[in-house]
């Protein structure tokens, strides 16, 4: 299985005039791209402050001193590598995909039937998000890691900027198993004991559970001062519901199996889920944190895209203000 595989061009080409900046100030030592909170040694001019006995006076502004005879001092914020961290949901629902595997792509367990890649599975796009963020991350020097969750924290990767980052990112999650239901809560506790500082947490699963579990793991990491994106990837399938005859249905997480008429259920599913998606887009605003909705039979550019256009809308709008 090659890295390549979840990174086409298209996709690149797609990512390629935006830049993934962080909204919420972040720490880090490194001069980079992204604000920090540690000042007297940084590049970009902040504010100028009133001297105060005891203050250095190496910043001090002797241009502002000879026109006004008052002591002012320079205060910078310095520019600085971002850690990110993409989080990608390995329950049993994220094997669900009804989209015909493409020639060359795919290479995930999910996917497979009979040792052979059949099915474009939402575990497959949540691979190919990760893949396409740890590109993102790395041109722009920044640290990126990945960890996978289910019931609790699977694995979870080494932040690193180093060249090979990302193909590892791809060769670890080829292999990841993905069954079992996701604690989201638990989950977001378990990482929270692992990343200390200041860090863009990026949440990629389909969030097919009770909104008040999201709620619970974003407070937490709103709590810790982490930045957030929810990156929700469902199936077409599951988002139109357009199955013509009945079927029986067999629940991925547990929840046995059924005989089902789609189209007598069609209307109070789809109420159904409109009104779980909308739950989830108020529960991240309350937050301050990203949200965006991506559908696994699309490119994967054009939902990041739209994302990374947002925040950097966002940055320039806070610069300005």
């Amino acid at each position: 299985m090659r890295a390549e595989q979840y990174l086409a061009p298209e996709t690149l080409g797609q990512l390629a005039p935006f830049e993934l900046r962080a909204k919420m100030i972040v720490e880090g030592v490194m001069s980079g791209m992204h604000r920090s909170p540690y000042q007297g040694l940084a590049v970009e001019f902040a504010e100028h402050r009133q001297y105060v006995k005891g203050d250095p006076v190496r910043h001090l502004d002797w241009k502002v001193f000879g026109r006004s005879d008052k002591l002012y001092l320079k205060r910078y914020v310095q520019e600085t590598n971002l850690d990110v961290v993409v989080l990608i949901d390995t329950s049993a629902s994220m094997r669900f995909g009804s989209l015909a595997i493409k020639e060359g792509w795919g290479g995930t367990q999910a996917g497979r039937v009979g040792g052979v890649p059949a099915k474009w599975t939402k575990f497959d796009h949540a691979t190919a998000v990760a893949a396409a963020m740890a590109y993102l991350c790395l041109q722009q020097r920044d640290r990126v890691g990945v960890g996978t969750f289910a019931e609790e924290l699977r694995t979870i990767m080494k932040r690193s900027n180093a060249r090979d980052q990302w193909r590892l990112v791809v060769q670890a999650l080829s292999t990841e198993p993905v069954d079992g239901k996701a604690n989201l809560p638990k989950v977001a506790e378990q990482a929270l004991s692992k990343v200390l500082n200041r860090a863009l947490i990026v949440i990629v699963s389909d969030f097919l559970m009770p909104t008040v579990q999201i709620r619970e793991a974003l407070a937490r990491f709103r709590y810790r001062h982490h930045d957030v994106v929810l990156l929700q990837v469902l199936d077409r399938q599951e988002m139109r519901f357009d199955l013509a005859d009945p079927a029986p249905f067999v629940g991925l997480e547990g929840e046995g199996r059924m005989n089902v008429d789609p189209p007598a259920l069609r209307a109070a599913y789809l109420a159904a889920l409109r009104d779980h998606l909308e739950s989830i887009v108020k529960v991240c605003r309350a937050f301050g944190f990203d949200y965006q909705r991506m559908d696994s039979h699309e490119s994967v550019g054009p939902a990041l895209a739209a994302v990374l256009a947002r925040r950097n809308a966002l940055a320039r709008g806070g610069r300005a203000g």
